[in-house]
């Protein structure tokens, strides 16, 4: 998928407009216009927030985000600073974005 392919799926604010047709591929190629490269632990917490999704129909903010990855991974990995070494932008809007999730309600 290029880059013009993966933006026209986009809102405004680069959140994928149909979740169902979200895909690795999909979040690689945001990540490669960001300029990101998406490691096994960004993977981690792509499927961490994916899961909190499908249970609860909405994207975790920080605190729900830390919560579900400390049960998943264990407290070092469930941390706001270990979030924030992973997505220094804001760990629950750039997870959510690669992850083909709405943005968080409460992130602005």
């Amino acid at each position: 998928m290029n880059k013009e392919q993966a933006f026209s799926l986009l809102d405004e604010e680069g959140y994928l407009l149909d979740l169902t047709l979200w895909s690795k591929e999909l979040a690689l190629a945001l990540a490669a216009a960001d300029q990101f490269e998406l490691s096994e632990n960004h993977w981690e917490v792509i499927d961490t927030i994916r899961e909190f999704y499908q249970e609860y129909q909405l994207s975790p903010a920080m605190r729900p985000l830390v919560k579900a990855m400390s049960i998943k991974y264990g407290p070092d990995k469930g941390r706001s600073i270990y979030l924030m070494k992973l997505f220094s932008q804001s760990p629950p809007k750039q997870a959510a974005r690669y992850a083909g999730l709405p943005k968080p309600l409460n992130c602005l």
